[in-house]
């Protein structure tokens, strides 16, 4: 099948703009509760307090009012920068209320990004979340020639949302009235700059239609997930579209929300807030299943959970076949009535033995109700995107009775472009085209998309003529679908490596095997125009960490982190661990597509080192840079063998 396309089910039909929305939601249900939102120092598991919808309207009312009085014109540019909080909803629905447009900065980011994205934008007011990023924004403005006053979501007198709020104070509600509802689903509702994995961050021009047709079509399609009553934590960066959108989603679907800058702060907050699903990145499932490893190891349990885990993936891949044929499109069936195809090993009974019942029944009250109650006791649904997520842990998750719905998208596509749905799960797919979705496969196996969340183009026409094929996005990954329409992604095109040997090989499959290893934060395969594929193994120190513990290495020590740079491990024992993760992916490929020589390696993965994307992507070209002298001892030196 090269060619996919799923019926669109949102009317917008008397949507004006992304504002409706919450205008909407405020007609029919005033009193429902919106948002949990922490005071400001209290600890996680203090009670949180609950803002109905009409009183986050009224909010966003007066700070759209103080935006017009502090100069803000229609359409003018208003950037946004501060770590995931309540506040940040309250400011990007402001910003539309008042007829602006939002380009949200990561939080992040150093003054040099800060500055360009400004000028590219032509910011003309700005949001910060404390003290430094008002000073990165102030300087931004003054260096593109526009100075002008930067508000504070933290206490600041003169200068918060509190003296915003006041600025406004005397504004009449016509006023607000006519300004959210000036722009249309065909304006410019946010411009948001692309991480960057690959090259320089673009701004990408996503409307109101992109917006409003994402979010109907999502609780549309998604009806088990998005429900009156539900809840989730918000803990990605509000920077990026998918945790946007997902604000979106939630707010007009009436579902409650919370939100949490610190990751670490998550799972504590889990158990208060109890949340029905949830929105991951694959890095966090795999740190939640490698803290369940270790924890079983610290209690000597070690081979009782590899058998846990053995018949929880027996459990999710059984659940999987479970779900009925013929697959349909979102939305158009009732959840259970779409089957994954069955394939060689994939086949399995159509009810659980009676074996693996009674393990299931066992590690259930061992390990798995445990593991549930961590994520708060109340999760329905995981949902995973911004990277492929290994099928195993996909199908682990499934057996411990909690789902994950992988889905794909892009920056350009307004996040989701595919995904699977309840009761249609695929492991190793990303899923079906949204509703009102096209996706085609090229001649040369890249990802091409068209439909309602395709964004409007960049802001350099350059960068635009060359995203686009006879009306076609391209989003530069690798991908197939299968018999079904699901997209299976295969890597990145810029990501493909061809040897002196002129074998092409795509080196995601290899990465994502490694990466299943807790200890490998981040594989990248090297080798272009060399004899053979080498292996650069990003660690995780504290997974590291935990392993020596457990194995009685006490002279390994805690990994430092390199200022800057990076260095190579050489403990004989951590590479003979981790080479036979090695040795097993390389069995799983021709002899051409495996790796030869790998070098584990440290550096410093946090998103400030500008290594990440803030959503824990790799920067392949930035890390290249930084291991260059260690790359070429792979094809000069001695180092690890594979």
């Amino acid at each position: 099948m090269r060619e996919m396309s799923s019926p669109p089910l949102a009317d917008l039909t008397g949507v004006r703009n992304t504002t409706d929305l919450l205008a909407g939601r405020v007609a029919g249900h005033p009193d429902a509760v919106a948002f949990d939102v922490r005071e400001p120092g209290a600890p996680v598991d203090a009670p949180w307090r609950p803002v109905t919808t009409a009183a986050f309207e009224a909010h966003v009312r007066a700070i759209a009012k103080g935006l017009v009085a502090a100069g803000l014109a229609p359409g003018d540019a208003v950037a946004v920068m501060a770590p995931t909080r309540y506040e940040w909803a309250l400011v990007d629905m402001a910003v539309w209320y008042a007829g602006g447009v939002v380009v949200p900065v990561y939080e992040t980011s150093a003054q040099v990004q800060v500055s360009a994205v400004v000028l590219d934008a032509d910011v003309r007011l700005a949001v910060g979340g404390g003290p430094r990023h008002v000073e990165l924004l102030t300087h931004a403005l003054a260096e593109a020639g526009r100075p002008a006053p930067v508000w504070s979501m933290d206490a600041a007198p003169g200068h918060d949302l509190t003296a915003l709020v006041a600025l406004g104070a005397d504004l009449l509600d016509d006023v607000v009235d006519a300004r959210r509802t000036g722009a249309d689903l065909d304006d410019v509702a946010t411009i948001v700059y692309t991480s960057g994995t690959t090259s320089a961050p673009r701004g990408a021009l996503i409307t109101h239609r992109n917006l409003v047709g994402q979010v109907l079509s999502v609780a549309a399609a998604y009806t088990d997930v998005v429900r009156e009553g539900g809840s989730t934590v918000i803990f990605l960066p509000l920077a990026h579209v998918l945790a946007r959108g997902l604000q979106l989603v939630c707010l007009a679907g009436g579902m409650r929300i919370a939100h949490l800058g610190d990751p670490r702060e998550v799972v504590p907050a889990l158990a208060v807030l109890k949340p029905t699903f949830l929105v991951v990145v694959p890095r966090v499932l795999q740190k939640v299943h490698a803290a369940a490893t270790a924890a079983a190891a610290d209690k000597h349990l070690g081979r009782v959970w590899a058998s846990a885990q053995r018949t929880a993936i027996a459990w999710g891949r059984l659940a999987e076949a479970a779900d009925e044929a013929p697959a349909a499109a979102p939305g158009t069936a009732a959840p259970g009535t779409a089957a994954p195809a069955a394939r060689g090993s994939d086949v399995v009974p159509a009810r659980p033995s009676v074996g693996l019942r009674l393990r299931h029944a066992v590690y259930e009250r061992l390990f798995y109700r445990r593991l549930r109650a961590r994520l708060g006791g109340r999760v329905d649904y995981l949902l995973s995107g911004a990277a492929a997520l290994d099928a195993d842990l996909s199908l682990f998750f499934r057996g411990i009775g909690v789902p994950v719905i992988e889905g794909y998208g892009l920056t350009e596509t307004t996040a989701p472009l595919t995904g699977n749905l309840p009761g249609s799960i695929r492991s190793g797919s990303v899923g079906v085209p949204m509703p009102g979705t096209t996706v085609r496969i090229a001649d040369d196996g890249e990802v091409l998309a068209r439909g309602v969340g395709v964004f409007r183009g960049y802001r350099n026409p350059e960068a635009h003529a060359e995203a686009f094929v006879d009306g076609f996005f391209r989003t530069g990954d690798l991908g197939s679908l299968d018999e079904r329409g699901r997209l299976v992604l295969h890597g990145r095109v810029k990501d493909v490596i061809v040897t002196s040997g002129g074998k092409t090989v795509s080196p995601a499959d290899w990465e994502r095997y490694v990466e299943r290893e807790p200890m490998v934060a981040h594989a990248m395969v090297v080798g272009e125009g060399k004899p053979y594929l080498g292996g650069v193994l990003l660690l995780d120190p504290e997974s590291v960490a935990a392993w020596a513990h457990r194995h009685g290495i006490a002279d390994l020590g805690p990994l430092q982190l390199p200022s800057g740079g990076a260095v190579e491990v050489h403990d004989s024992r951590l590479v003979a661990a981790i080479g036979a993760v090695v040795a097993a992916a390389n069995a799983r490929l021709s002899a051409p597509e495996q790796v030869r020589r790998f070098a584990l390696v440290l550096a410093d993965l946090s998103e400030a080192s500008g290594t990440v994307t803030p959503t824990m992507k790799l920067k392949r070209a930035a890390i290249a840079e930084r291991v260059r002298d260690i790359v070429d001892r792979l094809y000069h030196g001695a180092p690890s063998p594979a």
